[in-house]
């Protein structure tokens, strides 16, 4: 009778673990400096660095791909994936706009044709399954001059996203005009920081040497991800309660 008590209480419990529903999650798609990338490179997106700053880093899962553009994402199916396993309840931050601007015809889209038409397509397909589309600009690649001064101006990409967050009423985080006030303050030489700036044979992985401005190592990485958290807080987003430090 003991014995028969027990497992009727076992399955019991565990019938109620399992009809437990499942936290929700937050999507990332973008580009290289949102994606995430092994460890033996010393490249890192921001959306890498972006779990800390939760309670559970296991509801942040990051799609976002190196090189890929809205373009690429949807042609290769890693958008059909992605869609596929989002759920009612659920967020997506969207970052584009760097790899559209490429030459690369499998890539380049031109802001308000087919990248719009794209933008849309996501924030359409993500609000059908019952979750929630977040936009974000892409963000600053570091530009200066000679002269020390900075050289570098919102695109049309940029743009493109803040009219669609208006007209669509969907969140922005605005990582572009973060980004370049962080780049700004740091100044030409203290943003440097911020990127992959190596002499020759210092990283086995750059045996030549890097001087790359628009990819983050972890420092930098780490920095935009706090802007992102802090433009999640300036919306008042329902993921602030996600956040570390929130009830």
């Amino acid at each position: 009778m003991l014995r028969r008590l027990a497992h009727l209480f076992l399955v019991s419990c565990a019938a109620l673990v399992a009809a437990e529903p499942a936290l929700p999650k937050l999507y990332l798609i973008g580009g290289s400096t949102m994606a995430t990338f092994p460890p033996e490179r010393p490249v890192v997106g921001w959306g890498q660095m972006l779990p800390q700053f939760f309670k559970d880093p296991a509801q942040i899962d990051n799609r976002a791909r190196s090189g890929r553009s809205t373009k690429s994402f949807i042609d290769e199916g890693h958008w059909e994936k992605t869609i596929g396993d989002i759920r009612a309840g659920d967020f997506l931050i969207m970052c584009w706009g760097t790899n559209d601007s490429s030459s690369d015809p499998k890539r380049r889209t031109e802001p308000r044709g087919e990248f719009v038409a794209n933008l849309r397509r996501f924030i359409r397909e993500i609000r059908a399954k019952g979750a929630t589309p977040i936009l974000a600009t892409q963000v600053a690649h570091r530009r200066w001059n000679d002269k020390g001064e900075w050289t570098e101006t919102a695109s049309d990409y940029v743009r493109v996203n803040r009219e669609l967050s208006a007209s669509e009423r969907v969140p922005l985080l605005e990582l572009y005009e973060r980004t370049t006030a962080l780049e700004k303050n740091l100044g030409f030489e203290g943003s440097r920081a911020l990127h992959l700036h190596f002499a020759p044979g210092v990283h086995p992985a750059y045996p030549n040497g890097a001087k790359d401005d628009t990819h983050y190592n972890t420092h930098g990485a780490t920095r935009v991800a706090e802007l992102a958290v802090a433009e999640i807080r300036r919306l008042n987003l329902p993921l602030v309660a996600w956040l570390h430090g929130e009830r």
